[in-house]
């Protein structure tokens, strides 16, 4: 895992990137509060527009051999849960974001395509959804894991909610492993996004900010681990982006109906 070991790295450290419970909550969300006008420009720019075809596998992978209603947690300006309702297996889409300002661009974005599938955009908290047990096939999560406050409570809320059988998955950035990719990629998204997010969305320190909550997020290996201490059988995971992005993802067992 990459991560600030030097005295050297630690003054290079974003002061926020480290926060927990909710403290972090809040900051996380009054960042995104303020970027929210530019959140998919910038996502187009800082990914070369690869997060689209990221968030269409991500919604293959968690709907693939199941039928009935899906979600997508901490849905931002939702294209997740717009893939999620473009397939076939998908009866029915839930899209829920801590934010009413992503709520409002998710529904903007929903009314001008033309969709068999119901959306619903709700504004909710990602650690206590506002859903039964069992209510969905399958659960995702773009880019939004390594923003929340309590990691394991939020995965434990999206096992809660999908059915046996169903399946879990999880798109997010990833430190990458040491070698000459990571020597190529971290000068690029430590330096290069910050500018752009302040020429683009007026704010260097949000920008900042990401790529520090990605050196302070688990790896992949480590992600894993976790969505199998959760109960999750089959879990495996692919890398994207030439590794500095992972979908994981993992299915729920009768098991989990006990925990």
């Amino acid at each position: 895992m990459i991560c600030s070991t030097t005295a050297r790295r630690n003054r290079q450290t974003h002061p926020m990137a480290e926060l927990k419970g909710t403290e972090k909550q809040r900051y996380v969300a009054d960042l995104f509060a303020r970027i929210s006008g530019r959140y998919d420009l910038m996502n187009d720019l800082m990914t070369l527009g690869m997060h689209r075809g990221w968030k269409r596998k991500t919604a293959a992978v968690a709907a693939q051999g199941l039928n009935g209603p899906a979600i997508d947690v901490s849905s931002g300006t939702g294209d997740l849960a717009l893939a999620l309702a473009g397939r076939p297996e998908i009866h029915r889409t839930v899209g829920l974001d801590l934010l009413p300002e992503m709520v409002v661009k998710a529904n903007e974005k929903i009314q001008g395509r033309g969709f068999a599938t119901p959306i619903t955009m709700v504004t909710g908290d990602a650690l206590s959804l506002p859903f039964g047990d069992n209510s969905f096939v399958c659960a995702t999560a773009g880019f939004s894991l390594r923003n929340m406050p309590d990691v394991e409570k939020a995965l434990a809320e999206m096992v809660r909610v999908v059915h046996p059988g169903g399946r879990v998955a999880i798109l997010e950035l990833t430190p990458m492993p040491k070698g000459v990719r990571s020597l190529l990629f971290r000068p690029l998204f430590h330096g290069v996004v910050p500018i752009i997010g302040k020429l683009v969305a007026g704010n260097r320190s949000a920008y900042s900010y990401l790529p520090q909550s990605v050196d302070h997020f688990m790896d992949a290996d480590g992600l894993a681990e976790l969505l199998k201490g959760l109960g999750l059988s089959g879990v495996q995971y692919r890398r994207l982006g030439f590794g500095t992005v992972a979908l994981h993802w993992g299915e729920k067992s009768a098991a989990n109906l006990d925990r």
